[in-house]
């Protein structure tokens, strides 16, 4: 039995959305701005499919992920097929140059875990590191954005 718990941030990136979706749609790229990712690695004879691994103290987690429905500049929506259970969507919103991303996602933790840990405390943990990856985001992408 798993608990899930869900979470939604989203920021502003003052870069135009193709760029954003470019960006983020290159899944291989997100550890240069996700914390915990350690690797993405998307299956070459299955696009759709990507391995993941991630590490956040002495906790190693991997798991395929397959995408479930793409927009361009729109949504990538995903969910895991094996591994670490977990769903979710980052969407995009244009607003005339700059952009808003927003990343929502819900994991599962084993029910003994959540025992363990106070649920309100590990999500506040994982929301304000997605909140610092969002902004890893956007100081990337604004990077990539003075380059080109």
């Amino acid at each position: 039995m798993s608990d899930w718990l869900e979470h939604s941030v989203q920021i502003e990136v003052p870069i135009p959305i193709e760029l954003a979706w470019s960006l983020w749609s290159d899944l291989e790229q997100m550890p240069r701005w996700m914390k915990w990712i350690d690797s993405v690695t998307v299956l070459e004879d299955n696009p759709e499919l990507s391995r993941w691994k991630l590490a956040a103290g002495q906790f190693q987690f991997s798991w395929l992920s397959r995408i479930l429905k793409e927009v361009p500049h729109q949504i990538i929506q995903w969910e895991s097929v094996d591994g670490l259970p977990n769903q979710g969507a980052i969407r995009f919103y244009d607003r005339h140059g700059s952009s808003i991303v927003k990343l929502t996602f819900s994991y599962a933790i084993p029910g003994i875990l959540g025992k363990l840990m106070d649920n309100l405390f590990l999500g506040r943990v994982v929301e304000s590191t997605i909140k610092e990856d969002l902004e890893r985001f956007r100081d990337y992408a604004l990077t990539v954005h003075g380059k080109s």
